[in-house]
């Protein structure tokens, strides 16, 4: 996955997307960064990271600042690793969602620390309901950032912004 970053007008801005709904993806729906799996002929995780980016989005993010990689999450409820590495835009550059991604928008850091967003939430996963730590984005009329991108945006925030993980 790619945790990209922007300055915007009120300061730093995360990128987020919302991925296309599709029948069997686990995460159809839900709130994301750009990443996917490593395919043949990906150089690692990284490269596979900056390649999902470029088809889901439009971004090469070979031209962006690489600033370091946050440590892999383990899935909850899949046998899955997540690597997550983190960049920053110079620019805005335009954003063209393929078809695995709904939406694509920016947050800015000030909202994610802010303390009133962090809640409990029902979210749904694999047919059953449960009760997970979240962040309400102000993004109108998105669900809710929960799972493995909340647990990567909170281990981000505790570096950056001394918040504490939850």
């Amino acid at each position: 996955m790619a945790l990209i970053l922007r300055k915007g007008r009120e300061g730093l801005e995360v990128l987020f997307i919302e991925r296309a709904s599709h029948d069997g993806d686990p995460w159809s729906g839900d709130l994301g960064f750009p990443g996917g799996k490593i395919e043949q002929g990906d150089a690692g995780p990284r490269a596979a990271a900056e390649r999902e980016t470029r088809e889901e989005l439009g971004i090469d993010l070979t031209t962006a600042h690489y600033l370091g990689r946050l440590a892999d999450v383990a899935g909850a409820h899949l046998p899955i690793r997540v690597s997550c590495f983190v960049y920053g835009l110079f620019g805005n550059p335009p954003m063209r969602p393929g078809g695995e991604v709904r939406d694509a928008f920016w947050v800015s850091l000030a909202d994610l620390c802010d303390p009133a967003r962090h809640q409990d939430a029902s979210v749904r996963f694999g047919g059953e309901t449960f009760e997970r730590p979240a962040i309400i984005l102000p993004a109108e009329g998105k669900p809710v950032l929960w799972g493995i991108t909340y647990r990567l945006v909170m281990q981000f925030l505790a570096l950056v912004a001394g918040v504490g993980v939850t």
